[in-house]
């Protein structure tokens, strides 16, 4: 068998979570609203975001994509920001569900408050303590 050389890992463009939705005009507006993320590729019934310079989520409706939406959320998507209080203050006007209070953790160096999207899966708003 012919070896054949692995791509450049350095040349990778995107990298894409996709999340499983049954009511995907709800998690949009989460997204665009709460977190205030563009879309950056419309694929009708797969909406993906930009989160960072190449990170990525996708927002999927359940009827079309790979998988189902499922009860169990074993997914958490941990956006890094400069002040997590701040964003701590205006999540607590949104409405969300399961706002926990922002809380430091010396072991992994961080600032770190959750809460869940309009489906369960839950989102980490975090900052550096150094």
């Amino acid at each position: 068998m012919t070896a054949v050389p692995r791509p450049s890992v350095s040349a990778n463009q995107k990298q894409i979570t996709f999340l499983y939705y049954r009511n995907l005009p709800a998690a949009m507006r989460f997204y665009e609203s709460v977190l205030g993320l563009s879309l950056a590729i419309d694929q009708g019934w797969s909406k993906i975001y930009k989160v960072t310079d190449g990170g990525y989520v996708g927002l999927v409706d359940e009827t079309r994509g790979s998988h189902r939406a499922n009860e169990i959320k074993p997914v958490q998507i941990c956006i890094r920001v400069e002040d997590v209080d701040a964003w701590h203050r205006f999540v607590a006007t949104q409405g969300v569900e399961g706002l926990r209070a922002p809380r430091s953790n010396e072991e992994l160096k961080i600032r770190a408050f959750v809460f869940n999207d309009p489906e369960g899966y839950q989102i980490e708003i975090q900052s550096a303590l150094d």
